[in-house]
Formats: C-alpha cells, structure tokens, sequence
C-alpha cells in the first residue's frame, strides 16, 4: 500500500511531456530548486528553502516559504538580496529561527556597531504567520548552526570568537597575513535568551582552545549540551574530533564522552536524556572510505553499543524518537529513511519503493508526520509532507521546464576487467534512434564517494549534458569504483588502486555501450570535476581513445597534491602511504607519470583560490601537456575554491565546455566570440 501511494504521489510530477524547445545554458542556471524542508512540530506546516538565480547580483539566492500540508497553498516568507536558510521551528510553533547575512537594523550603542559586520550570517526570527523579522543574535562574528532548546527559551549557536584587539593590532601594524596552520577562528558554544522582537547579548558557553565545535544538541531537560569538537578546523585533522558533554547547571563544566581515535560527531540525546547517538568510525585507521556507524554511549556509565555493525554503508543519523533511531543511507543509487530499536538492533526501511530518491528529512513532534524532498528520472525535485504512505505534493518545480525538449535517463551496468559490476547512469537525446551509433560523452563525479543517480537533473553547472544530448551525443555518468551507495568493500577497490582501476570501470563502460551499436567509438570524450577531473587528467595521459578530454579542478600528481591539500590524510588513507614512504604508488596512479604518451586535446579548469585541490596540479598538466605539443587550454575562475558558485561563472564554465566539446566532437570551429578565446591569444 505504501509503495503504490507513493509511486502515485510521484508520478503526478510527470504527467505533462516535455516537448518544445532545448533550454539555454542560461535558462538552465536560472532553473528554480526547493531544499530543507522542515516540518513544524504539530505536522501541519512546512517551512522549506526555495533557490533563484539572480543575475545582477550575481548569485544563487535561497529564499524561505510556507506551505499549509493539507490545504498545500504556500507563501514566501523572506526576501531581499541575501539568502535566508537553515529554518528551525521553534518547540511551540510559534516562530522560525534562519541564518542569513543581511544588513542589520541600525542601534543606538556605538560597540556594537563596529562588532557587527554586514556580511556576518547572524539568527533572525520570524512569525510564520507574517510580519517582519528581527535579528536575535549580533555577533561579531559568521555563526554557523544553531538550536533551539527544548522549552523554547534560548537557543545555542556554534560561532568563532569575534576579532580580538590583539589581532586588530597585528593587521594594524604588520597589514594581513596568515601563519599556515596557526592562525585560524574555532566554533565555540554560544547561547541566546528568546524574547519576542528583542536583540539578545549572547554568553559564552564554551572556551577550550583546543575544541572547534562541530555539532550539539540539547538534552530534554536543558540542563545539558552534547557538542562534538575537533582540535582545529582543518580538515586534516578531523580524526581528532570527539564528543563532549557541557553541564549547564554546574558553571558550564565540559567532560568528553567519546573518544574514539576516528572521528565521532552528531550527537544526539534520546527521548529520555540518559543516552545519546551519534556517528563514528571507531578506531578504524582508514575511515576516509569505511562506513560510518550509528552507536549509542550511555550517559551514566559510557559504555558505547554499535548499532549499525551489520549495515552495510555510511548511515547518516537524523534523529531519535520514541520509536527508535532514524538514520538515511544510499543503496546503490537510491535513498531511503531508516530505522533502528536501539534494543535489538533491527534496521526497517521506511521508504518504497525500491527505486526512491529521497533528500531532506525532519519529523515532527510526535515523530508521525514528516517533509522531504524527494525526485524521479522525469521530474525535479519536490518537496513532500505527511507520511510516505499518504504524502502530500506541496511544489510544482517540473512546471518551468514544461516546455522544454530534454533528454531521457536510465540505469546501466557492466562488467569491469577485473569482473567488477560497475553501475552508471545513461542519458539520451529526446529523438533517440536505437538504429544509430552516437558520439559518447563521459561526465565522471567526484568524490570520489559520489555517485551519479538516474534522475532528472538539467542543474548541472559545469557541463551542459541537455546541450550535448541536443547536438545528438549519448552521455554516461559512471559509478566507478569508490563511489557511495555500493558497500564498504566497493568503496575500498580503488585503495591503492587510484587512476588505475577507475580507469579500468571507465573504459569498459565505453566498450560495453560499442558492443552493444549504440557509440560511434571515434567519437569519444571525458571531462569530471575533482575527482572526476582526475579521472580525466588519467584517461588523457593514459589513453589516446578520446578525441578530447575536460579536467575540472583535477589531480595530476599525487605528491604535488599531498603537499599542497588542505585533506593531506586522503591521500595517506587511499594509498597507504607518503610520498617519502612509497614513491613507486605516487608514480603509478599520477597522470603526470605517462604525460609524454598524452596525445589528447585538454580543456582544464579551475578555481584560482582552491584548497581543495590546489592550482599547482593544474599547472603542472599544462606544462607537461604543452611540452608534449598536446592542443591544451588552461583556464582560471578567479576568487573561486573548489566549487564554482555564481552563476555568470558558471556560465563560463558551461560554456567553455559547450565550445570545445562542439569543436573536437562535432567540428565545428570555435566562435570569434568565445570566452575559451584569450583576449591577447591572437586566436
């Protein structure tokens, strides 16, 4: 019964075809998406983030709105040019807590003037019933997550110490620098009394100078803070971070709890208080591609029960009910809602079918009710209320691509050299004629536990799969080995393996598609982003089969990476070792190794302020490449990181891809106009 009411819910998303024209980069960009969505506690509202794109300013902005589940009318409830996200409701109902960056109300005290910055995200609040919102908090300083106590009085928020003096002097007398790993802000505990309308002074909960504060929640009685804290913000020491507990009633008295060598964090008190859940990863050395567990630690004598054990992928723990512990996971490429009895250890899947795509979840008081975001091969992302069994549609996103000619998707499979079924996600163009061979383009994730889902998604930023299923090229998303959803021991395939085994899934997922008549196998291309623009740096010194390749923000040297990262244990986790221990499997999965057999034109793309994966492995592969007499453009997003986030950048993005994917693939000859063009290149 469950299974058919939802599958119905679903399918009303669909029932218009889409037909008429191919949708512009810009018309994809502008492409409107609803996330979070968040249930009040009594289960009759739904508070949840709508995303416009606002070409003037530049930006992808979040707005909050309002709908009724029974009635399923809706409202916007903020506006302006900043974002407003991450809605709490409060225990009563009666107000939503967001954070958002927008320009404080003038005040009359000078101080605070000066310790808030416009562009600090601060807590606003606001009755869902209308009216204006007002800022609760005035912080110096970008909070970064809050909550709400359990009797609605305070609410507690992870923020940075605001700028001290000392350091106003230091900018004052030196100008700016940074001390690498030694000058950084950490997220103390704050908390906040709730008065209707009135800006609150926030006190300092915690002070520990070795905890950066990562996640908290409140204990039902509100006496108690259970926060996870790491010993700095960086992300190559998240092994450090453990879970504590701040006694409220005792001077703010901090004890940890958790201490396990792996990461440990989102904790959660049961019902009853005397219990918390939360994630690990044990004691396990290489927790970068192990599962994470849902485990339990009882307050009073701190003993820690694995619940998870026999699950088979990473759980993500949403909350704990009187009914037991929900968590979602991935499996294969779908995802579901979970349960666990904390008592017997029984996993239920709440979510049908099989085949569901489920996104953001929270539940209501009573647990009963809940609002999620769920999509389909041919429909966008909606958000949902009520139960799984009777859910209520409260947006109609798919009907601003009503008019539109896409494309179709499927699930795929194959076998890998070694005899790996590997999983990918087949797009074809809306005309498709099985009697044709077409042009293949692989667009490769990263991650590289990712995972490429057969679902409709024109949202794209980086490369323009509607356009290139319009110029009649078939396009394969593979799931190579690594990528989440497959189990632990899949994700473990590529240790030590890198480059050489993805390559291997990669490859033979094109083999497989010229088997079967459906790819013209002399027209081949590639491009990813991160890990998947390592992938492609890999194919493009590694294989001359493609007739061209895209590197996004990619790796081309393990070493050059190792040094330069700010995840420096990603590396030692996936192959075992340094550079100084084991030179060899450096050389074996870096793209560099083989750049003199490289023969194939690259695009390559990235973020000049990265950390992630730093500028100087771009580099290196141009060099090599031009040194090779290999065609090769570089290319930098300036002020960029890893992810390029506005959308007139990412409309370059699209574009350089669209142009030199058309040029090498189709032959058409790149315009005069194009920004893959240098202004001085004399091109």
């Amino acid at each position: 019964m469950v299974r058919k009411f939802l599958f119905a819910a679903l399918v009303l998303c669909t029932s218009a075809l889409f037909a008429g024209s191919t949708p512009t980069l810009d018309q994809l960009l502008s492409l409107k998406s609803v996330s979070q969505p968040r249930i009040s506690p009594d289960g009759r509202s739904v508070v949840y983030e709508r995303t416009e794109t606002d070409w003037n300013d530049n930006a992808y902005v979040s707005q909050l709105w309002l709908a009724d589940v029974q009635s399923g009318r809706t409202m916007q409830l903020t506006r302006g040019r900043k974002s407003a996200e991450d809605a709490r409701w409060s225990p009563d109902g009666r107000w939503i807590a967001f954070l958002t960056e927008r320009e404080m109300p003038s005040t009359d005290t000078k101080e605070k003037k000066e310790d808030a910055k416009p562009d600090a995200r601060q807590i606003w609040v606001l009755s869902p019933s209308g009216g204006e919102a007002w800022p609760l908090t005035r912080h110096g300083a970008r909070i970064d997550a809050f909550a709400w106590s359990h009797d609605g009085k305070r609410i507690a928020f992870a923020a940075p110490v605001p700028e001290t003096k000392a350091h106003k002097e230091r900018k004052e007398k030196y100008s700016d620098f940074v001390v690498w790993e030694g000058d950084y802000a950490q997220n103390q505990l704050w908390s906040v009394d709730v008065n209707d309308g009135v800006t609150a002074d926030a006190a300092q909960l915690t002070s520990d100078p070795k905890h950066d504060v990562t996640g908290f929640d409140w204990s039902p009685d509100g006496a108690t803070i259970a926060f996870s804290a790491a010993a700095d913000p960086f992300l190559s020491d998240r092994s450090t971070s453990d879970i504590y507990l701040l006694d409220l009633a005792h001077g703010n008295a901090v004890r940890p709890i958790v201490t396990f060598k792996g990461p440990d964090g989102n904790p959660h008190f049961s019902p009853d208080g005397r219990s918390l859940a939360f994630t690990t990863a044990f004691d396990q050395p290489y927790f970068f591609y192990a599962n994470d567990h849902i485990a339990t630690v009882d307050i009073a004598s701190g003993k820690v029960t694995d619940l998870s054990a026999a699950f088979d992928e990473d759980a993500s723990l949403v909350d704990w009910g009187p009914d037991g512990i929900y968590f979602t996971a991935l499996q294969k490429t779908n995802s579901h809602l979970f349960r666990i009895d904390p008592r017997t250890k029984a996993i239920v899947r709440l979510t049908s079918p099989d085949a569901f795509a489920l996104g953001g979840i929270s539940l209501s008081r009573d647990f009963k009710s809940m609002a999620w975001t769920a999509a389909t091969p041919t429909a966008f992302s909606e958000v949902f209320a009520g139960t799984f069994a009777e859910p209520h549609k409260l947006t109609d996103m798919n009907a601003q691509v009503s008019g539109f000619t896409l494309g179709s998707v499927e699930l795929v499979s194959w076998t890998s050299k070694d005899g790996t079924t590997i999983e990918g996600v087949l797009h074809k163009p809306s005309n498709y004629d099985p009697s044709k061979k077409y042009p293949l383009l692989l667009v490769i994730h990263g991650g590289p536990t990712g995972v490429s889902r057969p679902l409709l998604n024109p949202f794209n930023r980086y490369y323009p799969i509607e356009a290139f299923l319009a110029r009649g090229a078939l396009v394969l998303e593979p799931n190579y080995r690594g990528s989440a959803g497959y189990g632990e021991k899949f994700r473990a395939l590529n240790v030590r393996n890198l480059g050489v085994g993805d390559m291997a899934d990669v490859m033979s997922g094109v083999d497989s598609l010229i088997a079967k008549g459906l790819v013209d196998p002399q027209r081949l291309g590639a491009m990813g982003w991160s890990q998947g623009g390592y992938i492609s740096a890999f194919l493009t010194t590694n294989t001359d089969r493609f007739k061209a390749i895209s590197v996004g923000a990619g790796i081309s040297d393990w070493m050059t990476y190792y040094v330069n990262t700010d995840i420096t244990p990603f590396t030692r986790q996936y192959l075992h070792a340094t550079p100084w221990d084991d030179p060899q499997i450096y050389a074996k999965t870096s793209p560099i190794t083989n750049i003199r057999n490289a023969k194939t034109p690259t695009l390559i793309q990235h973020g000049d302020a990265d950390k992630r994966v730093p500028p100087p492995d771009s580099m290196e592969l141009y060099r090599g490449l031009r040194d090779e007499g290999v065609p090769v453009k570089l290319i930098f997003y300036n002020g960029f990181g890893h992810p390029i986030t506005k959308p007139k950048s990412n409309r370059a993005v699209l574009q350089h891809n669209l142009d030199w994917f058309d040029h090498y693939i189709f032959g058409d000859p790149i315009p005069a106009d194009s920004p893959l063009r240098g202004s001085g290149s004399g091109e």
